[in-house]
């Protein structure tokens, strides 16, 4: 096995491309590419050298505790992409980033991955009084579906390459928790016996599912999934769970399967019924009768022996007292915390790291954090990682899980920062930029044209520009193109960028009507979103063929125009306030279906921060709102007297502020205003 190389297996569960030749017996080496993590946004946490600790929560939550293995120099971890290059990532570790290399220093894995069902992960919204179901992107979508359209086989390779950089991942005391069901359960167990040894099989522990009673089906209803436990080594963390204290004592009989020889009870030789034995020898039987603690039934003369009321009842593999999914978040793959609690108290301690690499609505990462456990979670779709970014900005209003009265938690989360996974293709990109042009077009469906300076290609009779990689389009660059455009006689124009400067959106769109030219700005899908697509199959995004680009990618992928926001500033002496004043969100099925019945479209932002002092690095959550279940709506006026420490302008000179959006769709937004302060 894996873990042993001295031991063989004579079981092995074999799939179409795990061998490049079966019969030598070579298996097939998956890439292994490691790329950096890209840290996007930092919450609840100072910039080096700010003096004070940074505390975004207006309600009287007190500050979180750490247990004596949580250093402080640690920060908690959600990654957004695939999780197969966030743990390649991780393995190596990012020095820059401040993460060291992490083979081998987590203590518990708990995964959900997607069952092998085709089932879908949506999520459900009240806007207004609108409900919207956000239906994963055709990318998510695409990215797990390609599971299992493959079949089984495609399936089991993903699921291998996973698990094996978990083992890797895995203290030598840690454990793994794999939540699975009855369409793959029973191949993923034999491939965990391959990765982790059959040996370091702990249980298989059974769970209740969401109940569906269907009469018309020949067979039983499905009423349980299944949970995989295993270890890296024998020696593990694990905490027995009291369920219950015994209070009520009972005669049992002493008698147990298997044929054994008589024994003397009170003067009396006595032989054990045909085919059992006493289960005690007779010195202990003697010890016992002197103690009261065994007797010959009144009625039928055997011998019991006495169990006492004052014992505890500890949990078992059977988990079915409990729920195991919850709808808190309107996830539909959503776990219970009580469920995760009892996963993550028995396999770890305070201070231990913990994991979920399909992390979903953050529910294991949530539980980990009131646990006092430092976490990682990792998530290939945008809308989880936002759902749990909301989930742990709003946990001090959640249940207590330590308290039995249905208290609040009270405590605010611990500071933690948001990666996405870095390209590679970036950077082979930066260097060949105009295969950089050339890859864009492609995806967009545009015709590749010569002869103009800015017009690369066209599309449906319009002018299409492609920005440079790691360049945001500016006004002076909108303004050659439609320069160009207007000499050409292009009436309309699509101008693609990964970013856009400050102002640009409205500014567009005000200079071409001044020349009659129809503008567009599109924002080009990120890499990590166009990789995603790819998952489960052996295709480098640097060597796509054309035909797996026309088949398998162009017709799911979306180009999306730019959403953006319009802010109010007022800046008073030395204090500043923003206000939203109109929010146009970027176009989507779910939302032209509710869009007439929304009268403000400010109504659709599910999240906004700001960063009073962006320095061009990192986001700093400075401020913050979000949409709540209580409060629907987000506030509109963000004041940077109400951010802390409150003396981000003591100077007088120019600063400039960052502003994050993301609406209930997942879409996000950053718009950068520059104030001055005398």
């Amino acid at each position: 096995m894996l873990n042993n190389k001295k031991q063989r297996y004579e079981a092995e569960l074999i799939w179409t491309g795990k061998y490049k030749e079966l019969k030598k017996g070579k298996k097939k080496d998956f890439e292994r590419p490691v790329l950096p993590l890209q840290k996007v946004e930092t919450i609840n946490q100072p910039r080096t050298g700010e003096e004070g600790k940074i505390t975004l929560w207006k309600e009287n939550a007190q500050a979180p505790e750490y247990p004596k293995k949580y250093s402080k120099d640690w920060k908690n971890a959600l990654i957004w992409g695939d999780n197969k290059l966030a743990m390649l990532s991780l393995l190596k570790g990012d020095p820059e980033n401040g993460i060291p290399p992490m083979a081998g220093k987590i203590n518990l894995i708990y995964i959900d991955p997607p069952f092998f069902t085709g089932a879908d992960f949506s999520f459900r919204v009240k806007v207004g009084n609108e409900q919207i179901t956000k239906v994963p992107s055709i990318l998510e979508e695409k990215a797990y579906r390609d599971l299992w359209k493959g079949g089984i086989a495609t399936y089991l390779a993903y699921m291998y390459e996973r698990l094996v950089l978990m083992r890797e991942l895995l203290a030598e005391n840690g454990s793994i928790y794999v939540h699975l069901d009855w369409h793959v359960g029973h191949y993923v167990k034999v491939l965990m016996d391959e990765i982790f040894g059959y040996e370091n099989f702990r249980n298989e522990i059974v769970v209740k599912r969401v109940k569906k009673s269907d009469p018309n089906v020949k067979q039983f209803n499905v009423a349980t999934d299944m949970i995989l436990f295993y270890s890296k080594t024998r020696e593990i963390v694990f905490n027995f769970i009291p369920l219950r204290k015994l209070e009520k004592e009972y005669w049992h009989s002493l008698d147990a399967p298997g044929q054994g020889e008589p024994r003397y009870f009170l003067g009396k030789k006595i032989f054990p019924p045909p085919g059992r034995h006493w289960m005690w020898d007779q010195d202990k039987i003697d010890k016992a009768i002197k103690e009261k603690k065994l007797r010959l039934n009144p009625k039928t003369g055997k011998p019991e022996y006495l169990i006492s009321g004052d014992r505890i009842q500890y949990l078992d593999s059977d988990w079915t007292d409990i729920q195991s999914y919850s709808f808190t978040q309107d996830f539909d793959t959503e776990k219970s915390e009580i469920f995760l609690k009892r996963i993550i108290f028995a396999s770890s301690s305070p201070g231990d790291i913990v994991a979920d690499f399909f992390c979903g609505s953050g529910t294991t990462l949530a539980v980990a954090e009131k646990l006092g456990r430092r976490w990682i979670g990792c998530d290939l779709s945008k809308f989880a990682i936002q759902v749990t970014r909301k989930r742990l900005l709003d946990i001090h209003n959640s249940k207590d899980l330590q308290s039995d009265k249905g208290e609040k938690y009270g405590k605010y989360s611990r500071p933690f920062e948001i990666y996405n996974v870095g390209s590679y293709e970036i950077e082979h990109f930066r260097k060949k930029p105009k295969e950089y042009i050339d890859f864009v077009l492609k995806l967009y469906g545009a015709k590749k044209v010569s002869g103009f300076s800015l017009v690369q290609g066209i599309k449906e009779k319009r002018a299409v520009h492609v920005g440079l990689i790691d360049v945001p389009i500016g006004l002076d660059e909108i303004k050659s193109i439609l320069e160009e455009c207007r000499r050409s006689n292009f009436s309309k124009v699509d101008i693609l960028g990964f970013e856009f400067a400050y102002e640009v959106n409205e500014m567009a769109k005000i200079l071409g009507k001044k020349k009659n030219i129809e503008v567009k700005l599109i924002q080009i899908p990120s890499l990590n979103e166009i990789k995603s697509m790819l998952v489960g199959t052996d295709i480098n995004i640097l060597k796509v063929p054309d035909e797996i680009v026309d088949e398998k990618i162009l017709k799911h992928i979306k180009f999306k125009e730019l959403n953006y926001v319009e802010i109010e500033t007022q800046v008073n002496d030395k204090e500043v306030d923003l206000k939203i004043k109109k929010f146009v969100p970027v176009p989507t099925p779910e939302l032209e279906e509710v869009a007439n019945k929304i009268k403000d479209l400010r109504e659709l932002i599910d999240y906004w921060a700001v960063d009073w002092d962006y320095k061009g690095d990192t986001f700093h959550n400075q401020w913050q709102s979000f949409r709540t279940k209580k409060n629907s709506k987000v506030e509109y006026v963000a004041r940077s007297k109400d951010a802390k420490p409150n003396s981000y302008y003591k100077e007088t000179g120019e600063y400039q502020i960052m502003v994050k959006v993301i609406d209930v769709f997942g879409n996000e937004l950053t718009k950068l205003i520059k104030v001055d302060i005398k």
